[in-house]
């Protein structure tokens, strides 16, 4: 290959590396701003106590869930259980777990069904006082900044 023909070429390919690397930052996603696209959460029930419950129906439009617990004041350490499980409100068949758990803590989980449906909740508790909250996913809404 003639020397000028090769000079021509590595600095043509070179100049091309160094305008891709130039352009690369323009090329990565970008977070969204605060707020915009982020879902909103509506609270379709908080219910709390020691031993088993059954929730009232309620009903879901998106099938998406938040379900924050807690478990305190065991009786006998290591023996606390706090089982809950989402169910139809149609049928009464059993959906998905929402919570299963031992000993005292907190903590939020997510769950997603399906499709929307009527629902409620069966609890299962043993050795500890329990309290769940359940929010239900509205997405397309914004949910603002505090």
């Amino acid at each position: 290959m003639p020397k000028g023909l090769r000079h021509r070429l590595l600095s043509t390919s070179a100049a091309a590396v160094c305008g891709v690397l130039t352009m690369l930052p323009a090329c990565q996603s970008r977070p969204d701003p605060p707020g915009r696209g982020s879902a909103s959460w509506r609270q379709v029930g908080s219910w709390h106590g020691r031993g088993d419950a059954q929730t009232e129906n309620f009903t879901s439009d998106t099938g998406a869930f938040r379900i924050a617990w807690e478990t305190r004041n065991e009786t006998t350490p290591g023996a606390g259980r706090l089982y809950a499980v989402f169910r139809s409100g149609d049928s009464g068949r059993e959906i998905m777990d929402a919570v299963n758990v031992r000993g005292v803590g907190h903590g939020v989980e997510q769950a997603a069904a399906e499709r929307p449906r009527w629902y409620y909740l069966t609890i299962e508790s043993a050795n500890v006082d329990w309290a769940i909250t359940v929010d239900e996913q509205i997405p397309g809404q914004v949910q603002r900044p505090r």
